[in-house]
C-alpha cells in the first residue's frame, strides 16, 4: 500500500517516475492545468483588486478526482509539476483545490522539482522538497491576467470595429506588427543597381581572383559603380595596364580561432530545429518533451534530455565533468580546453539556477539510442548530444590570409582573401546552420604560395552586376531569434505566438516565410493607430521585465496590474466610437473612372479591394492588385453579347470577385452559374489522377501558386509545384515536379509524399 502520491504534469512522465520510485509511491498526473479563469467578464476584477474567479477544467475533472481520492490513502504528497512558473502554479492550484475538499488536513505536503528523469535526480529531489514559492505563483497569475484584460477586452472592440472572431493578444500582436512592418518594407524597397569589378590571375598553375576595393586613391563603396556605363568606363582604363601585370603589394596573414557555440537554449533549440531539420516550433517541442519525460530504453523508461524550457547556457558541474571526460576519451588532447568553457545567457533575465538543454547522460550516444527512437525524436536527441559536446571543446582554428594586387601603378587596388582550416576543434561535431564550412569551400579559398612585390599575369578582367535586396520575409526561425532580442514573449511562449498567428488567419507561411493576410493587416493598423503603447516593443519586453521581478519577489504582482489597466482601460474607453471604415478602408489618392468620387482600400469578406468610396450608388471595384490603366472595373456588370446562361438562359455578365474578374449570371442570386473570364495558365501535364485533363496554373486565397486538374470539383488533384511529364524513376509515378529553394537550387521532386524521391537539375544534366 503506498504511503506517498506524486503528482507530475504528464502520464508518460509518470509511467517512467513510478519505476524509480517502487511501490511506497503511487505517481498520477493532471494532465496540466486543473483550473483556470471561467471564461466570460469578469473573471479578473479591477474593482476588487484584480480578484481572479477560477473553475475546474472539465476535460482534466476525472484526472483531478483520480488524485483527490489517491490522498485519501497517503500521508505524503509530492507535488512534482514542471520546473518553472506554470509548472508552480499547476502546483499552487491542486493544493488550492484539494484544501477546498478538505483533504490535506492530515498530510504532508512537499514541493519537489527536479529538471531531467534520471533516478539520480529524481530520487535526490524527493529526499530534499522545498516549500511553494508563491513569487513564482503570483507571476504566473499576474501573467495569466495581463492576458484576460488585453483579450477580453479589446477582441470585442475587433469584432465590433473589424470582423467578427479576431483576437488581439498581449504578445502576439507586437510580433504581428514585426511581420507586418516587414513586409510593409519589402513593398517599398527599391532596388539600386551596382557592380563588382573582378581581376582572375594565376601563379604555379592555380588560378584565383581579386575584387576591386580601390580606383584612383577612392575606396569604393558599395554603389561606386553604379550602372553598366560606370563599369565600362573604368575596365577599359584598367585594361590598359593589364599587359603589364600585377603586383602583389601587401600580404596580411593571421590565424583566426572560431569559439564553440553555448549549449541550447530553448529559443535556439527551436531556431536551429527550423534551420537544420525543417520541424516547426511548435513539433520541435513537442518532440523535446517526449525526449524529456522518458523513452523505452532496452525495457526501461528513461529521461533523454534536461528540462526543454529554459533561457539559460549553464551547464551543471556533473555534467561538464562527464562530457569532458567523453572527450578526454574519444578526441586527441588538442580537442579538450584546459578549462571548461563557460557561457553567459543572453537573456538578461535568465533563471541561472536553472540548466541548458542537454542530454542526460553523454555516454548515451546517438547510436546508442537510435533503436529506440523514432526518427523525428533521433534528429532532435542527435543534434541536441552534439551540440552539448562541441560547447566543451577547443575552437576551431584557420589561417586567414589577405593579398593586395595593384595594377597600373596603384591605379587600382584588388584584394584576394584566402582562408584554410588548420585544426577543426569544436566544429569536427557540431556547427551552427549558418556556418557549415566544407571541405569544397575550404579549398575554394585557399590562395597559392605568394610573395611580395612579385608580378603576376592578369589572365582576366570583368564584372558582374548586381541589385540591392529587399530584407527577408521572416522564418520562424528568424521571428523567434527577434522576439528574443526585443524581450518580447519567453521561451515557453514562442511556439504557442506563431501558432496563434497562424491559427487565427493572420499571417501564412509562404515557402517557410511569414507573409500578413489583409486581414492581419487591418488587425495591426488598428492597433498600430489606435493602441500603440501596447504593440510598442520596449513596452511589450518592460511588462516581461516586471513579470520577471515579479517573479523573483522584487515587486508585488497587483501594482504592475493596477498600472497596466489605468492606461489600458482609459484607451479602451476613448476609442469605442470609432467608425469601422476608419479602421477597414484606407483612402487613396485617385478617383473613380465611373464616378469620379475618391477610391479607397477596403477590406473584404475575405482580402482587400479597391472599391468607390461612393458606394452603393456606384460599384466599381477592382483587385487589389491590378493597377487603374487596366481598368478591369470598368467592364463591372458589362453584358457579354451573343451568350446567354447555359443554367437558367439569362444574360452573362462580367463581375469582380475577390480573387478578380469572372463570368457570371445576371440572375444572381436565383442563378449561382459562374465561369472564368481569362483562362488560367495550362502546364500542359495530364492529370495523373483522371487522365482527362491537365494540370492548370491557379491562385490560392493567399496568392500562392499551385497546379490543379482542370476538371475540378470532379477531380481535385492539385500539387503546389510546377509539374512535369517525367514519370519517377523511383516509384513510377506519371508525374514529377520542379521545386526551387535557395538553399539546393532547382529539383525533381515525386509529388508521392511516401515515394521521397528527390535529384538535383544540375546533377542530372551534367549526368547526361
Amino acid at each position: 500500500m503506498p504511503t506517498s502520491l506524486l503528482i507530475v504534469e504528464s502520464p508518460s512522465k509518470a509511467k517512467t517516475l513510478k519505476k524509480y520510485l517502487g511501490p511506497d509511491f503511487e505517481i498520477l498526473a493532471s494532465y496540466g492545468h486543473v483550473r483556470d479563469l471561467v471564461p466570460k467578464q469578469g473573471a479578473v476584477d479591477p474593482e476588487q483588486e484584480f480578484a481572479m474567479k477560477y473553475e475546474p477544467i472539465s476535460r482534466n475533472s476525472k484526472h483531478f478526482d483520480a488524485i483527490a481520492k489517491a490522498v485519501h490513502g497517503v500521508k505524503n504528497v509530492y507535488l512534482a509539476t514542471d520546473p518553472d512558473r506554470e509548472g508552480e502554479a499547476i502546483a499552487w492550484h491542486l493544493i488550492e483545490m484539494l484544501h477546498a475538499k478538505k483533504l490535506l488536513n492530515d498530510k504532508n505536503v512537499f514541493r519537489v522539482e527536479f529538471h531531467e528523469i534520471t533516478k539520480t535526480a529524481v530520487c535526490n529531489a524527493v529526499e530534499n522538497p522545498r516549500t511553494l514559492l508563491m513569487p513564482l505563483v503570483n507571476a504566473q497569475q499576474a501573467r495569466r491576467a495581463l492576458d484576460y484584460l488585453v483579450g477580453f477586452n479589446l477582441s470585442p472592440l475587433l469584432w465590433k470595429k473589424v470582423r467578427r472572431g479576431l483576437s488581439a493578444g498581449r504578445v502576439q500582436s507586437p510580433a504581428l506588427r514585426l511581420i507586418v512592418e516587414r513586409e510593409l518594407e519589402i513593398e517599398a524597397f527599391v532596388e539600386q543597381e551596382y557592380w563588382s569589378i573582378h581581376l582572375q590571375t594565376i601563379k604555379d598553375g592555380q588560378s584565383f581572383t581579386g575584387r576591386l576595393i580601390q580606383f584612383r586613391g577612392d575606396k569604393l563603396d558599395q554603389f561606386y559603380v553604379e550602372n553598366e556605363t560606370a563599369y565600362e568606363r573604368i575596365l577599359t582604363e584598367l585594361g590598359k595596364y593589364a599587359p603589364e601585370g600585377v603586383v602583389i603589394s601587401k600580404i596580411e596573414k593571421k590565424r583566426k580561432l572560431r569559439h564553440a557555440v553555448a549549449p541550447f537554449t530553448t529559443s535556439t533549440l527551436q531556431q536551429e530545429a527550423v534551420k537544420k531539420l525543417g520541424f516547426t516550433t511548435d513539433r520541435t517541442m513537442r518532440i523535446a518533451q517526449q525526449l524529456y519525460e522518458g523513452v523505452n530504453i532496452a525495457g526501461n523508461a528513461i529521461g533523454l534530455i534536461t528540462y526543454m524550457r529554459t533561457d539559460s547556457s549553464n551547464l551543471a558541474s556533473e555534467a561538464i565533468s562527464e562530457i569532458r571526460s567523453y572527450i578526454g576519451r574519444q578526441f586527441e588532447s588538442s580537442y579538450l580546453p584546459s578549462e571548461p568553457n563557460v557561457y553567459k545567457s543572453k537573456s538578461k533575465n535568465a533563471q541561472e539556477a536553472h540548466e541548458a538543454i542537454r542530454p542526460t547522460s553523454v555516454e548515451r550516444t546517438p547510436d546508442d539510442v537510435r533503436e529506440y527512437l523514432s526518427p523525428e525524436q533521433l534528429k532532435l536527441y542527435e543534434m541536441i548530444w552534439k551540440r552539448t559536446v562541441s560547447s566543451q571543446m577547443s575552437p576551431a582554428q584557420f589561417d586567414t590570409v589577405a593579398v593586395d594586387l595593384s595594377l597600373g601603378d596603384d591605379l587600382a587596388v584588388f584584394r584576394a582573401n584566402g582562408q584554410t582550416l588548420i585544426f577543426p576543434g569544436f566544429i569536427s561535431v557540431y556547427q551552427e546552420d549558418e556556418e557549415e564550412v566544407s571541405e569544397q569551400a575550404d579549398s575554394r579559398n585557399r590562395l597559392p604560395v605568394l610573395i611580395e612585390h612579385e608580378t603576376l599575369s592578369v589572365e582576366k578582367l570583368y564584372g558582374e552586376q548586381h541589385f540591392t535586396q529587399p530584407p527577408p520575409r521572416y522564418t520562424e526561425a528568424s521571428l523567434v531569434k527577434t522576439l528574443e532580442e526585443y524581450g518580447i514573449g519567453r521561451p515557453s511562449t514562442y511556439a504557442a505566438i506563431i501558432s496563434t498567428l497562424i491559427n487565427r488567419e493572420y499571417v501564412v507561411l509562404d515557402r517557410k516565410r511569414f507573409k500578413p493576410t489583409d486581414v492581419g493587416r487591418v488587425v495591426n493598423r488598428f492597433l498600430s493607430e489606435h493602441f500603440s503603447r501596447y504593440v510598442d516593443y520596449d513596452f511589450t519586453a518592460k511588462m516581461e521585465d516586471e513579470l520577471d521581478d515579479v517573479a523573483t519577489g522584487k515587486v508585488e504582482w497587483r501594482p504592475v496590474l493596477h498600472e497596466f489597466w489605468e492606461h489600458f482601460n482609459r484607451q479602451l474607453l476613448d476609442k469605442q466610437n470609432i467608425k469601422r471604415q476608419e479602421i477597414t478602408q484606407e483612402k487613396l489618392d485617385e478617383l473613380c473612372p465611373k464616378c469620379g468620387k475618391p477610391l479607397s482600400i477596403r477590406l473584404g469578406k475575405r482580402d482587400r479591394f479597391v472599391g468607390c468610396t461612393g458606394y452603393p450608388d456606384c460599384n466599381y471595384t477592382r483587385s487589389l492588385n491590378e493597377d487603374a490603366e487596366s481598368d478591369p472595373g470598368l467592364d463591372q456588370d458589362k453584358v457579354i453579347e451573343d451568350r446567354s446562361c447555359p443554367t437558367c438562359g439569362g444574360a452573362l455578365v462580367v463581375k469582380t470577385g475577390p480573387y478578380g474578374r469572372f463570368i457570371g449570371c445576371a440572375n444572381y442570386p436565383k442563378c449561382k452559374f459562374i465561369e472564368a473570364l481569362d483562362k488560367p495558365k495550362d502546364s500542359g501535364v495530364t492529370c495523373p489522377v483522371c487522365k482527362s485533363a491537365n494540370l492548370i496554373e491557379r491562385k490560392s486565397r493567399y496568392g500562392k501558386i499551385f497546379y490543379s486538374c482542370a476538371s475540378y470539383p470532379k477531380c481535385k488533384y492539385a500539387v503546389w509545384n510546377l509539374p512535369i511529364s517525367e514519370p519517377c524513376p523511383k516509384c513510377g509515378w506519371p508525374i514529377l515536379t520542379l521545386k526551387t529553394t535557395k538553399r539546393r537550387g532547382v529539383e525533381r521532386v515525386c509529388p508521392q509524399k511516401e515515394c521521397g524521391f528527390v535529384e538535383s537539375v544540375e546533377s542530372q544534366e551534367e549526368a547526361g
